[in-house]
């Protein structure tokens, strides 16, 4: 079953495609003259931390830029863009680079369809549209009817999609949205028949989805109280509540289901069993992987929520039920995880079904009678299908090396749908049969590019401590180890998420420009289960950038590059991950950037949904967490007189995600200490957010400006 019934989820990566014409031209670097940077006042705030030996005084001259709508800050804005744009408009190819990745961008995409109510629903991309549209059929070779066009609700196509569920009888649709790239989501319902919304609008939404009642009578939602202090990009997130939310009536009347003003910082997702019997109510505290779970039965009306699980002990994901038995993928005593069973009436009696193996068990459904299993074996996906006992039946057969996702569905049906897609082959989406374990290709999309002259392979290396750690590097075949390519080195490393194998348009384009991409699967990830994970978080962070810097000392060593032709990037934690190796090992790259980067790395608990990270970083607040945070916090270790790789910052200064004065603090700090010849930028999207629902021409502009930047520095 698909416990949510969510026909899609809106991911932070940007969306990848591979195609064929002519390579960009060579491209000339852009002009060398000495940078004069906007002026940054410094303040005199000076903050005291608890240190190990004592209290420590920490300088935070930048303060006042976490201020994003004082007049200071929104000049301080602008002539940082102002710059900006007048470096990257110098570089040569810009312009064949952006009618570049417009071309290979310009391909049909299909999302995983679902079905409900014996109509499917999946989203569809033509190409260039900002936002794909939702669409309903009766049969999957029918023309579609539109469901939801997001690119009518604004004129520039930032207001995006965010979740969709349908009702049990088929009848309903209940859809989010969100502008300019926040978290902050609006709940809405439309008729499907009709294509008209009601009058239901639910506000202060933020990681939830909604959740149908068996009689589609209504939905349950998770949200947060209205903020306080008037900026919702920049408030405190705590107190989560649960609410059920009937249709046809005002969000006020909303029925308070479970919340915990004892518990300020636990967040909730509230889903109801596809049996309509129960609520399962996980509760999660920061992105800690653990997590507690109650359930309410839903029948008789206000039934008490009962505890199942009620100490940080594990990961508990529900899966479904038979009855009173519940089904959960879990990480007790199996870091690589397992499936569990237990009766809600002797709870705490846990029984295997499927037993932890030497591959990561990421995800598992329940379709039909069987369960669908999802493993990553060296970051790369398996598929297998037990029936409800356990036992394996059979293997999904992938194209290769890759990653596979969807499968939702329901014990209704034997009929799932999943994606596949790798470095160099954008997603298909395929329909598995789990009965007879056969999967048929549903839509594979045709790209301007010849995939084939590209191939992966994966490499294992050792880092500084000895530890093997695998990486994918993506090049064109044949392509010459003589020293001289252009590399580009992606990595995460943090909060349990797994890096695998995915097509990005930008990354076509760069393979397509000559360029090699490598993307290195570091402790911290989920790659490998809870070791790996706990092995790059709060004392254990180091590891991650030292993982990082062996990525480009091996592909240094093994002649795929030089230093003048490294370049690295990454995105939010992997934002922290770029910025703080290219401080600690300058001399082994040539260009970062860093893509709203966590980089405050003392105040980072202070702003939205930060303080969640705590159980990843660690507290600044614990002396000897604050100890490591201090040391490698890209804001308070830019040092003057250190030859800096060329340094282009990305963000968007409607993230209410990593909050963009994370990216502004450190632009200063690096512009006031450099003194040397390299540019250190900062590019400011004034309606753009985190990344998820970016549309697709922000993203176009974007990957421009960062291909131009990357080849002017990389000389190529």
């Amino acid at each position: 079953m698909s416990l949510g019934r969510t026909i899609f989820a809106v991911g932070l990566a940007l969306t990848l495609c591979s195609c064929t014409t002519a390579p960009v031209a060579s491209s000339s670097s852009a002009a060398d003259e000495a940078m004069s940077y906007p002026v940054s006042e410094r303040g005199e705030q000076v903050d005291r931390y608890a240190g190990v030996d004592g209290p420590i005084e920490v300088a935070d001259p930048y303060r006042w830029l976490e201020q994003l709508d004082s007049k200071q800050t929104r000049r301080w804005i602008s002539a940082q863009n102002q710059l900006t744009d007048a470096h990257l408009g110098k570089i040569a190819d810009r312009g064949a680079i952006k009618n570049r990745l417009t071309t290979l961008w310009n391909f049909e995409r299909f999302g995983v369809p679902s079905k409900h109510a014996e109509r499917y629903f999946y989203t569809h991309n033509n190409g260039l549209q900002n936002q794909a549209v939702l669409y309903v059929s009766d049969d999957l070779e029918q023309t579609p009817d539109v469901l939801l066009d997001p690119n009518t609700l604004s004129e520039d196509g930032t207001i995006a999609l965010t979740g969709a569920q349908i009702s049990e009888d088929g009848r309903w649709l209940a859809y989010g949205t969100a502008s300019g790239g926040s978290d902050w989501q609006q709940w809405r319902v439309r008729e499907i028949s009709s294509g008209a919304d009601t009058g239901d609008v639910i506000d202060w939404v933020k990681f939830s989805s909604a959740s149908w009642a068996k009689d589609s009578s209504g939905f349950y939602y998770s949200r947060y109280d209205a903020p306080d202090d008037g900026d919702p990009l920049k408030a405190v997130n705590e107190e989560h509540k649960v609410y059920f939310h009937r249709l046809g009536t005002a969000q006020a009347d909303d029925r308070l289901v479970y919340a915990r003003p004892d518990q300020p910082k636990w967040g909730f997702n509230a889903q109801v069993t596809e049996d309509g019997r129960f609520l399962a109510i996980t509760a999660s505290e920061g992105t800690d992987e653990r997590n507690r779970f109650y359930y309410q039965r839903l029948e008789p009306a206000n039934a008490p929520v009962v505890e199942l699980v009620g100490e940080l002990t594990a990961s508990f994901s529900f899966i479904d039920n038979d009855d009173e038995v519940f089904y959960f993928l879990t990480n007790l005593d199996a870091p690589r995880y397992r499936i569990v069973a237990t009766d809600i009436s002797r709870p705490g009696h846990w029984s295997t079904v499927v037993a932890e193996n030497d591959a990561t068990l990421v995800g598992a459904s329940a379709v039909g009678e069987r369960f669908v299993l999802e493993y990553l074996r060296d970051a790369a996906s398996q598929v297998r299908i037990a029936d409800r006992r356990g036992r394996i039946e059979s293997d999904v057969q992938l194209p290769g090396l890759g990653s596979a996702e969807g499968f939702a569905g329901s014990r209704k049906s034997s009929e799932t749908f999943y994606s596949y897609t790798s470095f160099n082959t954008p997603p298909s989406v395929y329909r598995l049969n789990v009965e007879t374990g056969v999967s048929t290709l549903y839509r594979s999309p045709t790209t301007p590019l010849d995939e084939t002259q590209f191939e992966t392979r994966q490499v294992f290396y050792p880092s500084k401590d000895g530890t093997q750690i695998p990486m994918f590097i993506t090049a064109r075949k044949g392509v010459q180890l003589d020293g001289n390519n252009p590399v580009l080195l992606y990595g995460y490393g943090g909060f349990n998420i797994p890096v695998t194998p995915s097509y990005k348009v930008s990354m076509a384009v760069w393979l397509d420009m000559g360029g090699v991409y490598a993307v290195a699967n570091l402790r911290g990830g989920g790659e490998y289960g809870g070791q790996w994970h706990h092995a790059g978080t709060k004392l254990n962070k180091q590891n991650v950038f030292d993982d990082f810097a062996a990525a480009g000392e091996y592909l240094i060593a093994q002649n795929w590059t030089q230093p003048a032709k490294l370049a690295i990037f990454g995105g939010s934690n992997g934002g922290l991950l770029a910025a703080a190796t290219a401080q600690q090992r300058p001399e082994l790259f040539a260009a970062t950037v860093p893509i709203v980067g966590v980089l405050d790395m003392l105040r980072f608990n202070q702003f939205t949904i930060g303080w969640a990270w705590e159980s990843d970083y660690g507290s600044p607040q614990d002396p000897h967490e604050f100890a490591a945070l201090y040391a490698y916090s890209p804001l308070h270790n830019v040092r003057p007189d250190v030859a800096y790789p060329a340094t282009l910052i990305v963000t968007g200064d409607h993230d209410d995600r990593v909050f963009p004065a994370h990216s502004f603090k450190y632009a200063a700090a690096l512009q006031s200490a450099y003194s040397g010849e390299q540019p250190m930028l900062i590019r400011i999207d004034t309606r753009g957010g985190h990344g998820a629902g970016k549309p697709t021409a922000k993203q176009i502009l974007e990957w421009t400006d960062i291909l131009g930047f990357l080849k002017s520095e990389l000389d190529f």
